[in-house]
């Protein structure tokens, strides 16, 4: 098989781009630097099989590709969310996704499938409803951002998957990886009054995940990539801090994250409590659907050293 990827150096891109090439897949990057992205998998074996390039530019169609999957994006809570970051989250996604799909329409024999990246900020907050993939879209910067987003992708004439994405979990990197200098400080805490649910999906299962949808050509339109056990803020609390010995009876509330935070506070205290349905239907089996047994896997019986 022969794959495009934007995204393919970030934290889940790396870790597909291994898993296809001990496939033995042919893989090209889309990458700003195409020597240091080839740099990351130099020690990988059948690094052979992978090239980069710099722009789509050097593409007039993608007739030799076999599929097409789509993670570039400026980091969405990095920065606050002044008019120019907006500006910079909203082109970073949809001008690559109109390119890839304009790349694709205009190939004689185009890829089979295009998978491209949403967030689970498509959604509203929902409390303690179950959210499927049917429900309708939020109303706010994120919700309105993931439809755009998923709008362009779905431009494109083949089976379109379109990734709803939780918060991955890994010690490698993303949200946990920053947070547990702080736990294993004792400083961890929940967030607001802790009751909103985190939906959460492990690196490994988010890898899978892709990889089955990229070879099941039954699956098409939305999917939650998401563990279907989502667990509130002060549950992930107290799992996490148990689980690294440490104490975690910080509270930071609503009122100074939104101080601190500004709009971005929505995506730490809104509740979306997602339910991958289409995904458990076609047949997709977890590693890790419990936080706890994730937390144990990955850490152990002894306290993280980070």
């Amino acid at each position: 098989m022969r794959i495009l990827t934007t995204g393919g150096t970030g934290l889940i891109g790396c870790e597909l781009v291994k898993c296809w090439l001990d496939q033995q897949y042919q893989v090209t990057l889309l990458s700003r630097s195409a020597h240091k992205a080839l740099a990351l998998f130099q020690s990988h074996r059948f690094s052979d099989r992978l090239s980069a390039v710099e722009n789509l530019s050097v593409f007039s169609d993608l007739n030799d590709f076999d599929a097409v999957i789509n993670l570039a994006g400026e980091p969405i809570f990095d920065k606050p969310w002044t008019a120019q970051q907006k500006d910079r989250l909203w082109q970073s996604r949809l001008k690559m996704t109109e390119k890839l799909t304009a790349l694709i329409n205009a190939s004689q024999t185009p890829p089979t499938c295009f998978l491209s990246g949403s967030a689970y900020g498509y959604y509203a907050d929902s409390g303690e409803q179950r959210i499927n993939e049917q429900q309708s879209a939020g109303q706010g910067f994120t919700a309105q951002l993931c439809q755009q987003w998923e709008n362009a992708a779905q431009q494109a004439n083949i089976r379109v998957c379109l990734l709803r994405t939780g918060m991955v979990f890994s010690p490698k990197g993303g949200a946990l990886a920053k947070i547990l200098p702080l736990y294993r400080c004792g400083l961890g805490g929940k967030l607001g009054d802790g009751n909103q649910f985190m939906p959460w999906i492990a690196l490994e299962d988010m890898v899978n995940a892709i990889d089955f949808l990229l070879h099941n050509s039954a699956c098409q339109g939305a999917f939650n990539l998401c563990s279907p056990q989502p667990v509130q803020n002060k549950q992930f609390n107290q799992l996490l801090a148990k689980q690294l010995r440490r104490p975690a009876w910080a509270r930071v509330p609503a009122f100074l994250l939104r101080i601190l935070l500004g709009e971005r506070a929505s995506l730490v205290l809104e509740s979306q409590r997602l339910y991958p349905e289409k995904l458990l239907k076609q047949g997709f089996s977890f590693q890790y659907a419990e936080l706890s047994n994730y937390l144990r896997a990955t850490f152990g019986k002894s306290p993280i050293n980070v």
